[in-house]
C-alpha cells in the first residue's frame, strides 16, 4: 500500500463560518488552527496547504477564562532603544481592532515559516456579525455546541 501525499490538483478547500460570541478564546483558536492546517482531513499532508478557509465573526465578544482579560499582555517593540510596549487583552478587545486578539491566538498555533504564513492567509476575522463572504456559501459550524466547555 502506498502512502498518500496530496498534490495541488487533489486539494479541495471548503469555507467554514464560526460564531465566536461567548466562546473561550483558546479552544476556538485551537479548533480554527487545526482547520486551517487541514488536520481534520484524512488526506492531511504536512508540507501542503490543504486546510479550509475559516471565517470568524463576533470576535469582539470572545471570552477568556480566569483573569486573562486583565492579566494577559501583548508585547511589541517600536524598533527604538527602550521601545518595548505592552497592552492588556481588555485594552485590545475594547479598542479599535478587537479581532487582533483572535488573530494572534490562532497565528501562534500555526507553524512558523512560509507554509504557516500561507495557511494564516486563509483566515478572516471580523469584529461584528457581518462578513462579505456570502458568495462562498460557508458551512456554519456551531462551535459552542460541540462541547459544553467551549462556552462561558
Amino acid at each position: 500500500m502506498k502512502t498518500f501525499s496530496a498534490t495541488p490538483a487533489t486539494i479541495e478547500k471548503k469555507w467554514i463560518l464560526i460564531d465566536a460570541e461567548d466562546v473561550v478564546l483558546g479552544r476556538l483558536a485551537a479548533f480554527a488552527a487545526s482547520r486551517l492546517r487541514g488536520k481534520h482531513k484524512p488526506s492531511f499532508t504536512p508540507h501542503m496547504d490543504d486546510g479550509d478557509n475559516v471565517i470568524i465573526i463576533n470576535a469582539d465578544k470572545v471570552k477568556m477564562t480566569g483573569f486573562k482579560r486583565d492579566d494577559k499582555l501583548y508585547y511589541w517593540h517600536t524598533g527604538y532603544p527602550g521601545g518595548i510596549k505592552q497592552r492588556t487583552a481588555r485594552d485590545i478587545l475594547e479598542g479599535e481592532f478587537p479581532e487582533r486578539v483572535v488573530e494572534k491566538a490562532i497565528e501562534r498555533m500555526l507553524p512558523k515559516g512560509p507554509l504557516g504564513r500561507q495557511q494564516f492567509k486563509n483566515l478572516r476575522v471580523y469584529a461584528g456579525a457581518e462578513h462579505p463572504h456570502q458568495g462562498a456559501q460557508p458551512e456554519v459550524i456551531d462551535f459552542k455546541a460541540l462541547n459544553t466547555k467551549n462556552a462561558r
